[in-house]
């Protein structure tokens, strides 16, 4: 997984330094960007059909796209941030998941602008370029800072950054960056591998339904804010 991220990586490096050049042009960038993102898809699926596996995709650009083994697939978000991507902000990743008997068994966000590989397996822990991440200790809300695509609802004792990636909100959570994500109406491809990077960082996280594919919403942090913030306000 790890080794087709930084493959399909090399595409959005390339590609990411002519977007620049693309903003002052009369056509602007987007159907630049939405070829960057089929391209890095496409690398990104041919790579991982090297696998001994033969599994399935669920991928944002083609869908569903069924292999020899129909039951378990892999999840690509070839560019999860792609507004950020589109307008030259260096925020961005390439993000993975691994679904085996309806679970999220493993999980890769790379980014490449930061060359930042967070990766985690079931049972393994949650590492970050081969360092062992663990989410933040804090225990008090006032004191944390957390990832959020809304803002309506949230107690105004929130201190919220808007960062235009669910997957990487999922994955500095992880880091113990920030201390708490919340998403809302987001898809499967953007979350699934920073499901199990939070699990396996020893955060907790609401339980994702792997048969929905969109409008999911989610809230993760660690243990004991977790508690603190179902009871201080509802997403759903």
């Amino acid at each position: 997984m790890i080794k087709a991220c930084e493959k399909a990586s090399k595409v959005l490096i390339r590609d990411f330094g002519e977007v620049e050049k693309l903003q002052v042009s009369l056509k602007g960038p987007k159907n630049f960007v939405t070829n960057a993102d089929k391209k890095a898809e496409e690398v990104l699926v041919n790579e991982l059909s090297k696998s001994k596996l033969k599994l399935s995709f669920l991928t944002e650009e083609s869908g569903f796209i069924k292999g020899k083994d129909e039951k378990n697939f892999w999840v690509i978000d070839p560019i999860d941030g792609t507004t950020n991507f589109l307008n030259g902000v260096p925020h961005f990743c390439i993000s993975l998941g691994l679904v085996i008997d309806e679970e999220i068994k493993a999980g890769v966000i790379f980014d490449p602008i930061k060359d930042e590989t967070f990766y985690a397996e079931k049972n393994s822990g949650s590492f970050l370029n081969n360092k062992s991440i663990r989410v933040s200790k804090k225990k008090k809300i006032e004191d944390c800072l957390f990832a959020a695509n809304f803002r309506n609802n949230l107690p105004d004792n929130f201190t919220i950054r808007n960062t235009g990636s669910a997957a990487l909100d999922l994955a500095y959570v992880a880091a113990g960056r920030y201390d708490g994500s919340f998403e809302k109406n987001v898809n499967l491809w953007d979350i699934s591998a920073g499901v199990i990077l939070v699990k396996e960082a020893g955060g907790m996280i609401d339980e994702v339904n792997l048969k929905k594919f969109n409008n999911i919403s989610l809230k993760a942090t660690n243990e004991t804010i977790y508690s603190q913030v179902n009871k201080e306000f509802t997403m759903f």
